[in-house]
C-alpha cells in the first residue's frame, strides 16, 4: 500500500476570529491555504484535515485512493487525540467537523494520525498564515498558533 504524508494546521487570530487552514501533502508536492471566516482554532484544525483528504482524492482519484494509506500529521493534540478515539468530542461545533473527517476516511484504504511538534509543521503553518494575511489585508507576520 503507497503512504502519503499529509501536514494539515488551522488557527485563528482571537478564539473565534479569523481563521484559516494550511495543507502541506508532502509526497504530491502540494501544498494551499484557505480562508474560512470567522472560526475557533480547532475549528480550523479539523477544516485543514478534511480540506487535506478531499484534495488527495482529487488528485489521485478514487480507485487510487482505497489502496492508499495518508498518514496525517498535524500539531494539534486536541484533533489528533480525538481522531484517535483518546479523549471524547464534548464541543458540539467540532462534532460534526469530527465526523466529516470520519466519512472521508472511508475513501482510502487506511487513515492514521500522528502529533507532531509545531517545528516540523511550518509549511502548513506558513500556507494558512498566508490565507489568513491575504483575506484580512495583513502584511505576513509569525505564526500565532
Amino acid at each position: 500500500m503507497e503512504t502519503i504524508v499529509m501536514y494539515s494546521d488551522g488557527g485563528s487570530r482571537g478564539n473565534p476570529g479569523p481563521a484559516a487552514l494550511g495543507v502541506y501533502i508532502e509526497t504530491l508536492d502540494k501544498r494551499f491555504g484557505e480562508f474560512l471566516g470567522t472560526k475557533t482554532n480547532n475549528e480550523a484544525e479539523y477544516a485543514a484535515i478534511a480540506a487535506g483528504l478531499r484534495k488527495i482524492k482529487t488528485t489521485i482519484g478514487k480507485d487510487k485512493s482505497k489502496r492508499t494509506h495518508i498518514e496525517c500529521r498535524m500539531d494539534s493534540e486536541l484533533a489528533c487525540r480525538q481522531l484517535n478515539h483518546i479523549y471524547k468530542i464534548e464541543n458540539e461545533k467540532l462534532q460534526p467537523l469530527f465526523f466529516e473527517v470520519w466519512n472521508l476516511m472511508l475513501d482510502f484504504g487506511q487513515v492514521t494520525f500522528s502529533h507532531i511538534p509545531r517545528e516540523q509543521n511550518t509549511v502548513a503553518d506558513a500556507e494558512a498564515n498566508k490565507a489568513m494575511d491575504e483575506a484580512t489585508g495583513r502584511t505576513a507576520q509569525k505564526s500565532m498558533f
